[in-house]
């Protein structure tokens, strides 16, 4: 099993070098603007190197008697992979995403709907494996951000999934870790490379996956799951609600994000993501902890966490009226 996980992080680190040095039209760059943190014309085809890197480690699997996906999932996965890699380039159109979006993640629940899932919740299902795509997508905006999302989170998943005998769901999670492990080499912050829509929205849906999963096989129920992956999903979940209350075309790129507002508060990229390290630490440290208590204690887990979110919003909101008063006191008089 550990052949498998080398040859991912190597050929992930290897090729997303590689991509940092890309000339001429095969070059895709993504060009700040006002609503950028980055402030350099950075490459944004790290997605690439991940998903080459995890190829070669599910072979390595195979080879070694782990089958991690079959062909249909692999397939259907790389659609989605393919239709974000021309988006990236092209810019298209948010229906035409949802629509390859949906149409993928129905056919993977045709194909590996939970025997216990009951038909009515397959809506649900899709909903929140569609929102799991975008809002990876919408939280990849800062350097070594989601790649540590994903080591974190899928890190975690496979090391519950060791501990509870399941070696393929180990394996596969393991796999994802190491690809986005070799990525941050070239994307931690001051970042060479970007991964990408063609990375983020596959990593987006591969959790909610993982998610769903872990709970259908008794590893995590669904709540804890939700809260290893919470840090994206509690920042993107009440940034979008909050637009659309305000009436904002909430699809269009913005600074609003929680931790795009830390940032401007004079963090920068380093400081914040290792702080947001530390938070994707506790959830996921929590969540293993909580995996073998009752109903009642893990409920009382998530309202903990819920008031320390609610917390940590009510601080930075506090950080930035403070810096407006100065900004006020300093502004000359007219």
């Amino acid at each position: 099993m550990l052949p498998a996980i080398i040859v991912t992080f190597v050929v992930t680190a290897l090729l997303a070098w590689l991509l940092t040095r890309v000339r001429g039209r095969w070059r895709v760059l993504d060009i700040p603007n006002e609503r950028s943190l980055h402030t350099q014309p950075t490459p944004r085809t790290g997605g690439i190197a991940m998903l080459a890197g995890a190829g070669a480690g599910m072979l390595t699997a195979w080879q070694q008697g782990y089958a991690i996906a079959d062909t249909a999932a692999v397939t259907a996965v790389s659609l989605l992979a393919l239709v974000s890699l021309v988006d990236d380039r092209h810019n298209l159109r948010a229906g035409v995403r949802l629509l390859v979006q949906a149409v993928v993640v129905a056919v993977l629940l045709y194909l590996y709907r939970p025997p216990d899932m009951p038909v009515m919740l397959l809506p649900v299902a899709l909903l929140f494996l569609v929102w799991m795509i975008n809002l990876y997508n919408f939280m990849d905006g800062m350097d070594g951000f989601a790649g540590g999302m994903a080591v974190i989170g899928f890190g975690t998943y496979a090391l519950l999934a060791w501990q509870t005998n399941n070696p393929g769901l180990a394996l596969g999670c393991d796999v994802i870790a190491a690809a986005a492990a070799g990525f941050l080499l070239l994307n931690f912050p001051p970042a060479r490379l970007f991964m990408g829509d063609s990375g983020s929205t596959v990593l987006g849906l591969l959790a909610g996956l993982v998610i769903l999963q872990a709970h259908d096989e008794g590893i995590l129920p669904l709540w804890l799951g939700i809260l290893v992956f919470s840090p994206f999903i509690v920042d993107a979940s009440i940034t979008l609600l909050a637009r659309v209350l305000r009436g904002e075309r909430f699809w269009m790129p913005h600074k609003t994000h929680y931790y795009q507002r830390v940032v401007q508060l004079g963090w920068g990229h380093r400081k914040t993501v290792l702080a947001e390290y530390g938070l994707m630490l506790a959830c996921s440290s929590t969540a293993v902890a909580a995996a073998g208590m009752t109903i009642h204690a893990q409920t009382s887990v998530i309202t903990v966490w819920l008031i320390l979110y609610l917390l940590l919003a009510r601080l930075i909101r506090a950080a930035e009226r403070r810096r407006e008063r100065n900004h006020e006191t300093l502004r000359p008089a007219p």
